[in-house]
């Protein structure tokens, strides 16, 4: 139980960083300088203010000098990598691949907020990524290497089919190329049959809440979808269950 809090903690902590990584990556701006300062006032954050959720917490929400709101997103952010953590080194390891596996989730939790705001995935996140998910595969007890070879092929080769044949049927852009690398960069850690599952899945949620919410009209204007937090959703389920619920849906077809 010990080691879990810990495990939460600092989960947390990577959380934190997330939000810089989350506010700074679509604005080009430096991961390291200067401080965190408050959007509003633009006072630096002092470190006894800028304790993961706690401070949030004993803030109230707020910032301590103009009191202009915080967002709600970033104890959100923070408390998600620290489940996670633990969610993810208790089913794998404290080992290498418990590492690995996390930096996935991680990224998936940057691609999912800088997506939804600004509707692109960073190359910074997905091109390291597909590098070090195929390093992964060579983790004993993981993947193999020619299933993370397949799963980038596979996975940025499918979505870039897709949207090839969107564009020669509307002549319009439907499906970004972050999306392909995103994809690309799940098969290389998770492997080709990931990238199925990721599909299916991603496909299934994004079209239920596109319909319900995202695809409707304002003055005149049909408002675009981000895939790239869909995705990330599939493969998170992948990553915990997946293999058992692939499992599961082959018996039934038996």
């Amino acid at each position: 139980m010990i080691l879990k809090i810990f495990i939460f903690l600092f989960g947390t902590a990577v959380g934190s960083f997330l939000n810089v990584c989350i506010y700074r990556l679509p604005r080009s701006l430096s991961l390291i300088h200067p401080r965190s300062a408050c959007p509003n006032c633009g006072h630096k954050i002092a470190f006894y203010d800028n304790i993961p959720i706690a401070s949030h917490l004993w803030l109230r929400g707020r910032c301590r000098h103009c009191r202009a709101a915080i967002s709600l997103r970033y104890p959100v952010v923070e408390l998600a990598a620290g489940l996670f953590a633990v969610g993810v080194f208790s089913r794998f390891s404290l080992a290498w691949e418990g590492l690995f596996l996390y930096a996935l989730v991680a990224a998936l939790l940057v691609v999912t907020f800088i997506d939804i705001d600004h509707q692109i995935i960073p190359d910074v996140i997905t091109y390291p990524g597909i590098v070090i998910g195929l390093l992964c595969s060579f983790l004993p007890g993981h993947i193999t290497y020619k299933e993370s070879l397949m799963g980038i092929a596979f996975g940025g080769g499918i979505l870039l089919l897709v949207a090839w044949g969107y564009y020669l049927l509307t002549k319009k852009e439907g499906m970004g190329g972050g999306d392909v690398k995103l994809l690309a960069m799940i098969g290389a850690f998770l492997g080709w049959q990931a990238v199925i599952f990721t599909i299916f899945v991603g496909s299934a949620i994004g079209t239920v809440i596109g319909v319900a919410v995202a695809l409707r009209t304002h003055g005149g204007r049909t408002m675009a979808v981000p895939f790239g937090p869909f995705l990330s959703l599939g493969a998170l389920v992948f990553l915990f269950q997946g293999r058992e619920i692939m499992g599961w849906y082959l018996q039934i077809l038996r």
